[in-house]
């Protein structure tokens, strides 16, 4: 992990409250993708997963195996105390590249962004290898570059066919219709299909 980019940065992130990613809820693409899920089951990890407003969605919509990792501690006790006795959503601290498990569903919101770009390929493989053989990457990515040396950090349709290509299958990338006002444009939904064999 990037020496800038490393637990105490998050951490100080969230005890100082610079937290500028954050919606205040779950985003309109996801939650739409969300509504459109029949297996309540789905093993679903939410890797940086912030004040984890996803998760919150997808036990009101009835999922019951949600997994969340975030390497800040200040904040995976805040959301042990937020989620206190809810038994389909499990906590973890640590680091997300060793982590070890297996998923069908990983949902992508404002992590990759927050990655220094040189973990971007190792990223990749650690998503491919967390997925089961017929599990999906969906959610957003930011198709901007931005002119402020980040996090976030951006990137291009183009970028992420070359970066995903190989261990995906590219179901959908496209400019996200219903994001926030402030991310209008800037951002991809994207359904990527694990190829592992």
């Amino acid at each position: 992990m990037s020496e800038q980019l490393d637990k105490n940065y998050w951490d100080s992130r969230y005890q100082t409250e610079q937290t500028g990613w954050d919606l205040g809820a779950a985003s309109g693409p996801i939650r739409h993708y969300i509504d459109q899920l029949n297996n309540k089951d789905l093993r679903i990890l939410i890797p940086g997963c912030g004040n984890a407003y996803e998760a919150e969605y997808l036990t009101e919509q009835g999922f019951s195996n949600i997994t969340l990792i975030d390497i800040s501690p200040s904040l995976v006790e805040q959301l042990r105390n937020k989620f206190h006795g809810r038994k389909e959503i499990k906590i973890v601290e640590g680091d997300f590249f060793e982590h070890q498990s297996e998923y069908d569903l990983i949902l992508e919101q404002t992590f990759m962004c927050a990655l220094d770009p040189a973990m971007r390929e190792a990223y990749v493989r650690k998503m491919q290898s967390l997925l089961s053989p017929n599990g999906k990457l969906a959610g957003l990515l930011f198709g901007v570059h931005f002119e402020k040396a980040g996090p976030p950090f951006g990137g291009s349709i183009e970028e992420y066919e070359s970066l995903f290509g190989e261990h995906f299958e590219i179901k959908t990338m496209e400019k996200a219709y219903n994001s926030v006002k402030p991310r209008e444009g800037n951002e991809l939904f994207i359904i990527f299909n694990n190829n592992k064999i």
